[in-house]
């Protein structure tokens, strides 16, 4: 059984490069927003749960929480899109993000670290938003700049990203001066970075580009069988191998990061370096992750997917060598590793998307990307946990060298795809032109 989606007149008359336009102006103001909400509270809480529990390990599991609950929130998230659209997704996601926030500013003042614990996993829903945010823009991208398309949504959550850990120390002053503990602060920026970022998406994200996208489509698609299987988790065994490749990729790129990021303030605080310092080591991370994206995005574009994919797995391996055997008073070193890794994260991210997006139809993409962002953040859930009890039990230098392990195999199989000449460019809807 077959369904087609009528095309309604405005869809049919609808000037697409000027409403992909606007729809890249909407989500270049709300990813700032959602990259400054996001980064501020990340950048502390590991500290933060540290300090209320007196355990590294609860430490660790916080932004583990946050990592988590954008996993939770992704199918929630790609089934809102898949039946209503994208901007109903996206609040959803920065609505929870502000409810999460806010639950972790009362965390703080109660000083109850499991509520901090439970609130983060709300929290994560900001995180889930941003990064369904760079699907909405390929929704109506030329497909021979897809890649170039969603990089630009990367790239605008730099600002933000970089600003966030910044505004920590700032925000946790003005919390102190007005009778509040200072670890609320920077989570109060979260709540309000959140909240205006929704309403951004409920402002400017009309029309919705997934609806007008489905309206405009022509191609017949079996959706009782996509949305059973769907439901039955079959969407895996629906993949080809190129989309299976992207969403590898993304996964073992999201899990290295996060487990090697995660536990770097921890590592510095080994050695007494102040919450200034780690933040500016973290910062330049985060701008690695994000600023270099419109670059992967160009060369994904030009020389394929998959020896970008190839690019992102060596940074990550490097990175891993850098980070893994520097002191932790070495702050230089230590943030050379991390923008490397970010740099890695970046290239993975981009690429492996731009794979996964474009090796599906259309109907299906919602799904197949709600599975690519669970995978995403479950596995980085699992790296910061993982990390954790690493460090605790044995050494930061260790966690380096099984980052370097995870990543390897992923490096691998990238170049081997791209010597047999599987670039993964120039495709059109998961079909070679």
């Amino acid at each position: 059984m077959t369904a087609t989606t009528p095309t309604p007149p405005s869809a049919a008359h609808a000037d697409i490069p000027q409403v992909q336009r606007r729809v890249l102006r909407t989500l270049t103001v709300t990813q700032v927003l959602g990259g400054a909400g996001v980064a501020t509270g990340i950048a502390v809480s590991t500290l933060i749960a540290a300090s209320l529990s007196g355990s590294e390990a609860v430490g660790g599991m916080a932004q583990t929480a946050a990592v988590l609950g954008a996993a939770l929130l992704a199918v929630p998230l790609a089934r809102l899109a898949a039946t209503r659209g994208r901007r109903p997704a996206l609040l959803l996601g920065y609505g929870a993000g502000a409810l999460g926030a806010t639950l972790s500013v009362v965390a703080v003042l109660l000083g109850w670290w499991p509520l901090l614990l439970a609130a983060l996993l709300l929290f994560g829903g900001g995180s889930a938003a941003n990064l369904s945010a760079r699907y909405a823009a390929t929704d109506l991208a030329d497909p021979v700049r897809r890649a170039r398309a969603l990089s630009t949504v990367v790239w605008c959550t730099t600002v933000g990203a970089v600003a966030g850990p910044n505004l920590a120390d700032p925000a946790g002053r003005l919390a102190g001066a007005a009778g509040l503990p200072e670890g609320a602060g920077p989570f109060l920026v979260g709540v309000t970075a959140f909240g205006l970022a929704a309403l951004g998406v409920a402002v400017g994200l009309r029309p919705d580009p997934l609806v007008l996208a489905r309206a405009l489509d022509t191609e017949p698609v079996a959706a009782t069988t996509t949305g059973r299987k769907a439901e039955r988790g079959g969407v895996w065994r629906l993949l080809p191998g190129p989309a299976r490749l992207g969403m590898a990729g993304i996964v073992v790129c999201q899990t290295t990061m996060v487990g090697l990021m995660s536990m770097t303030p921890v590592h510095m605080g080994h050695a007494g370096s102040s919450l200034r310092v780690v933040g500016v080591v973290i910062s330049l991370h985060i701008a690695g992750m994000y600023a270099a994206s419109p670059v992967f995005g160009w060369l994904a574009d030009r020389i394929g997917r998959v020896p970008v994919l190839a690019l992102g797995a060596a940074l990550v391996v490097g990175a891993a060598g850098i980070a893994g055997t520097a002191a932790a008073h070495d702050a230089p070193r230590l943030t050379v590793g991390l923008v490397m890794l970010g740099l890695g994260w970046s290239a993975g991210l981009v690429a492996g998307s731009a794979l996964l997006t474009e090796s599906v139809p259309l109907a299906r993409r919602p799904a197949v990307q709600g599975l690519s962002d669970l995978a995403m953040n479950v596995g980085g859930a699992v790296g910061g946990l993982v990390a954790g009890v690493l460090v605790t039990a044995a050494s930061y230098a260790v966690l380096g060298l099984v980052v370097g392990f995870v990543a390897l195999p992923l490096l691998v199989i990238c170049v081997i795809s791209a010597i047999r000449g599987g670039s993964g460019r120039g495709q059109r809807d998961g079909i070679p032109v």
